[in-house]
């Protein structure tokens, strides 16, 4: 009889707990239109899945009458279960405590998960929803902040880390999403800011809302803090189960296969007539990287944010690859600060995790202005260039058309230590384009003659003779530096081939005890 007692008093607590603030709260956080934790936790997560862990915590706070309010689980749910039969570690923050602030035992939950996501070598996913730290905890609270920082760092590369912004992140907590791999917001509902609206306009007059200053479109598309912008939670969500179908456990293993109908010797006639013509016109990369890719699918990273290079996931015959590709749609394709960082940090990724990068090259050089040579353009772009010469997992780069100066060594050519190099009968690959070689080789002579039509006569004929001694793919296939030239409507077959061919790479890196990134 007393044993049952006592069960009863278990279950009567659970549920307690599951109840978090109480139904008052949770009913305010649905006016919102935002999700409990435990509710986002049930979405993520294969049914029945979650073991929690920590359920009956409580905070140790004693000041500002803190210890009259007491809450089991003290703001966080945390805990393992799977995604797609697959282990992963996850805590998601409780508004409906506290505003979900960061207490020190709360940090102490979060830190187990961690913990036990890089012992046991799983991903780590963190929902975030909390008004910062909890001010009553003084210095505990900034430590507990020390503590989830310090394990974000050393949990890079070694297992991937998720990061869900679904609600106020703002703050000191800003910097622990900004550590992992991949964050994504939610539109309308969630922001991220180091200081709020109302310290912007103290201190500098502006007056900002919160969406403005921080919100999901801003992160996504303006500073790329945020890898994606979802416009429900329910979205965002399914956003997170996808990516992690793209990428392994930790960082000892490979990604998972994933079956596929579409054949490896597939070919598509259209790609022989995608490069215009005209040199200057601009085509969609979208179709060439859809079109070799396995069924058309492509599970793009950045989409918002410096939309002339294109990066995200995608399968080739079953396996997992990185897609790297300039988008001539966007700028012609040129690379500047923010294409360079995006691809950077996307490259760095695939190496630390051993996703094979395929890279598709139309670029004609670095965005030219003070705005960018002040902005840093030499060291963003040595980020990218840096990224691709340290990474040791198969790399296979196709250059479709422009492939000019410092661009095309950036983007994984055979110095970088590129594994397999092709290009198509249109590829450019030079110092420059034929219009700016003629005025450096020529312009002396060609102002020489007093005749305009003499002038254009000249310049024409220099241009022919320029473009058929370079702007084509035939003199670095002469000296090695591509593998072959190859028929656009293989080039998935030919890719394919490729990346099968480096299953068994094997490349070290000279001992040292970190590298130095230009940063």
């Amino acid at each position: 009889m007393i044993q049952q007692e006592k069960i009863n008093g278990l279950v009567e607590r659970r549920a307690a707990a599951r109840l978090g603030g109480g139904q008052k709260r949770i009913d305010a956080q649905h006016q919102k239109g935002k999700l409990t934790a435990r509710e986002r936790l049930a979405l993520l997560l294969d049914e029945g899945s979650f073991e929690e862990y920590d359920m009956f915590v409580q905070h140790r706070c004693t000041n500002f009458g803190m210890e009259k309010q007491h809450f089991d689980g003290d703001g966080v749910v945390t805990g393992q279960g799977t995604i797609g039969g697959r282990l992963v570690y996850v805590f998601a923050q409780d508004f409906t405590v506290s505003g979900g602030s960061l207490s020190k035992t709360m940090s102490e939950k979060i830190c187990k998960v961690m913990d036990m996501a890089v012992r046991n070598g799983a991903p780590c996913i963190g929902l975030n929803d909390s008004g910062g730290a909890r001010i009553q905890e003084g210095i505990d609270a900034l430590a507990g902040y020390g503590d989830i920082f310090e394990r974000n760092i050393l949990s890079s590369g070694v297992i991937p880390q998720i990061s869900g912004i679904f609600g106020p992140c703002a703050g000191g907590a800003v910097y622990s999403p900004a550590l992992t791999d991949f964050t994504l917001m939610v539109k309308d509902t969630s922001y991220m800011f180091l200081t709020g609206p109302g310290v912007v306009k103290q201190v500098t007059g502006e007056t900002v809302s919160a969406e403005e200053l921080g919100g999901a479109s801003v992160h996504a598309g303006k500073s790329g803090v945020a890898h994606f912008a979802a416009d429900s939670e329910q979205e965002g969500i399914a956003k997170i189960k996808e990516l992690l179908s793209f990428i392994p456990q930790n960082n000892m293993e490979t990604a998972p296969e994933l079956p596929t109908g579409d054949p490896l010797s597939r070919v598509d006639d259209a790609l022989n007539t995608i490069i215009p013509d005209n040199p200057n016109k601009a085509y969609d990369m979208y179709q060439v990287i859809r079109s070799i890719v396995d069924d058309g699918n492509f599970f793009e990273i950045h989409e918002s944010f410096a939309k002339n290079i294109i990066v995200g996931f995608a399968h080739m015959n079953g396996q997992s690859v990185g897609i790297v590709a300039n988008q001539p749609k966007v700028l012609a394709g040129v690379l500047d600060i923010n294409a360079s960082r995006k691809a950077a940090r996307f490259v760095r990724f695939c190496d630390a995790f051993n996703i094979p990068l395929v890279t598709l090259v139309d670029v004609p050089g670095f965005l030219c202005g003070t705005q960018q040579e002040y902005g840093a353009i030499i060291t963003n772009g040595a980020k990218l260039l840096y990224a691709y010469g340290e990474a040791t997992v198969p790399k296979v780069t196709v250059t479709l058309r422009k492939s000019y100066g410092g661009a095309h060594i950036v983007m994984s050519c055979k110095q970088l230590r590129g594994d397999v190099n092709y290009a198509w009968p249109s590829a450019n690959i030079a110092v420059m384009g034929a219009d700016g070689a003629v005025d450096v080789l020529y312009g002396k002579e060609i102002k020489a003659e007093e005749d305009p039509a003499k002038q254009a006569e000249i310049a024409a004929q220099k241009k022919d003779e320029y473009n058929d001694l370079f702007c084509n793919p035939y003199q670095a296939a002469q000296k090695g530096y591509i593998e072959d030239v190859i028929e656009p409507r293989n080039t998935r077959f030919r890719v394919i081939r490729a990346l099968e061919s480096l299953r068994g790479k094997r490349q070290e890196m000279p001992a040292k005890k970190h590298d130095n990134l230009p940063l």
